[in-house]
């Protein structure tokens, strides 16, 4: 079972910003950026600058992280 949503700062683009996601999501995320061999600042801005206009980062990271789960980039 997931436990609540963690606040984590992050540095994108030269600025702080906060983000809440499940611990999963966390460990995925810091697990990608191994893989790549970056930060998760670096892969958090990565998404960041790609997301679609009106997509929160949360939900931009999630999908990123799905979408690596299942096979993409």
């Amino acid at each position: 079972m997931s436990g609540p949503p963690a606040k984590h700062s992050l540095t994108l683009a030269g600025h702080r910003t906060s983000v809440s996601l499940e611990p999963e999501f966390w460990a995925a995320l810091a697990e990608i950026a191994a893989e790549r061999g970056q930060s998760v600042n670096a892969l958090a801005a990565e998404i960041d600058a790609a997301r679609p206009p009106g997509t929160g980062l949360a939900s931009a990271l999630r999908v990123a992280i799905l979408a690596r789960w299942r096979g993409g980039p």
